[in-house]
Formats: C-alpha cells, structure tokens, sequence
C-alpha cells in the first residue's frame, strides 16, 4: 500500500496565496466564497497574523485608505489566504504603486508560503461597452509579475446573453427553444469577440499577459461553483509543489485531480521516454501523488 503523504510539502507551503484584482461589483467576494465553499464573511488580518475588525476595514476603504497586505482567510478553507487590491482600480496612482510594489516583494520572496502564488484579475461583463477599462490597460501594460502567472476572470458572463436578447429578438421569432439557444451563444460569442477585451489583455507591449482565462456566469446562484478557475489556476503554474499545494485544499474535486495528474505526467512521460520507455511503477507513484486525500495501492502486473 502506498501512502501519498503532503506533510512535508504542507510544511513549506502552509497555505495557497492569491491576489485577487477587479473594481468594485466584480464580483470578487462572491468568487472567493465558492472557491472555499463558504456563504461565510472572511476574517481579516493584518500581516503580523493580528485580527481585524472587518467594520475598520470597510471604514479605511471608504476613507481612500487600503492596505494590500491584510490578509483574507475563510474558516472554511484556511489553506486559502487572499489578499484584495482595493483601491487602485478607482484611479489611485499612490494605490497602483503600492499594489506592483507588493506584487513585485512578494514575486521574489525566499519562503515560498510567504509568496503570492497566482493572480486573478477580475473584469465585470455586465457592461459589454466598458469592458476595459484605464485601470486594466494600466495593470498589464505596467505590472511585471515575474513568474506568478494571471488569470483573466471574466464574472457576470451572463450579462451578455440580455444585450444579445435585445439585438436579435425579432430573428428569434418562430425558433425552436433550442435553435434560439444556439443563435443566442453564438451571438454572445461574437459580442465578448467585438469588445477586443483578449486583444488588449495579449498585447505585445504589455508587461504581463495572462496565462489562461476563464468565464464565470451566475455566480450569485447556491448550485454553482469556481472549479473552471481553479483548474485553469492548477494548469497556469509552473511549479508542480505549488500545484500540488492548490490540489490539496481541494478535498472533494477529484476531477481536477485527474485532469492535473494526466495533463502533468502523460506527456512528461511520453515526450522524455516513450510509450514503451516508461517505468509503470514509477509513473504510478507519480501519478498517485496528485490525490493527495487518497490511499492507493500500486499494481505491479503491468
């Protein structure tokens, strides 16, 4: 029986960091919350690990004054820290400097726990006219993020489906329920392709780029779930310990487990030794580390 044990790797890597970036009504808390499968308010901390009053918090925003380094955490899934870049996003230039000082301190930390581990920059779809905004044009023309890579998060997709309604109501008319769908998706297709919003996140002069996007729709809705982020998140990092650490706060999602551990080893393997090259007992083992929550037993017979 083989034990797949993240002690060690839980030793050097405590918790998963992630800075999450996005004006205000993106939707920001609302994701954090499904990511940590929580309805619960975050508690706040300061970076000596001191709690904070979440009502002081929300007084200092109010007043201009924010604080980057305060740390959210969720009773729910302590193995998450967040940290929110409130501030910037509201044209900010002293919020904005503070922000890529943090990102830049933190990119290049010695002890990996105390390093951000990825970014999420969450843009709002509900106005399809405004999609990218100074505040966005700013970050990824000017932020360097080394090696923590960005995912886009595109929240209220279903924004969109309204403004298409509207457009091509009359072409609808006498469609099945299902043809209607389908002329609807595709026109809310070729609307998030007119805002040119990836053009401008890919351009060539931008500082950073990111590494993957995603689309979240009816986040405000009790049956749904970020594990399109967190997968995405998953596949966008370099380091396998990080990944692993990200996988391991994810007890229940064992379909990200699988798409992580056939992504990460079958085409390792396959690119270094070849089909008939591979140790099986080896790559067994390999495997079996990518579900951490699970005791596994290796079969020998292949």
């Amino acid at each position: 029986m083989a034990t797949i044990d993240t002690q060690d790797l839980r030793e050097r890597i405590e918790r998963f960091r992630v800075l999450i970036i996005g004006r205000a009504n993106a939707g920001k808390t609302t994701i954090l919350q499904k990511v940590c499968n929580t309805t619960d308010e975050p508690e706040i901390h300061d970076a000596k690990g001191n709690k904070i009053d979440a009502a002081i918090v929300k007084s200092s925003i109010g007043r201009g004054n924010h604080d980057i380094t305060n740390e959210m955490v969720f009773k729910g899934n302590p193995s998450f820290v967040f940290h929110d870049s409130c501030g910037f996003e509201a044209g900010s230039e002293a919020e904005f400097e503070n922000m890529k000082e943090f990102i830049s301190e933190r990119a290049h930390v010695t002890r990996l726990e105390e390093r951000i581990h990825a970014i999420w920059y969450c843009i709002p779809m509900d106005d399809p006219s405004r999609t990218f905004q100074r505040s966005e044009e700013k970050f990824f023309l000017e932020c360097d993020t080394g090696h923590v890579p960005v995912v886009a998060v595109f929240t209220k997709f279903e924004a969109l489906r309204p403004y298409v309604y509207g457009e091509i109501k009359k072409q609808l008319e006498g469609l099945s329920r299902e043809e209607r769908s389908k002329r609807i998706a595709q026109r809310v297709e070729e609307l998030f392709t007119k805002t040119g919003v990836l053009n401008e996140l890919c351009k060539p002069e931008n500082r950073t780029c990111p590494k993957s996007y995603v689309r979240l729709e009816n986040m405000n809705k009790p049956n749904t779930n970020c594990n399109i982020l967190l997968e995405h998140t998953t596949l966008a990092l370099d380091d396998e310990e990080l990944r692993l650490c990200l996988l391991s706060t994810q007890q229940s999602n064992l379909e990200l487990c699988i798409k992580c551990a056939v992504t990460t080893l079958v085409d390792r393997a396959h690119q270094q030794f070849g089909i008939l090259g591979i140790n099986y007992e080896v790559y067994q083992h390999d495997m079996a580390k990518w579900f951490p929550h699970l005791k596994l037993s290796i079969d020998n017979s292949w």
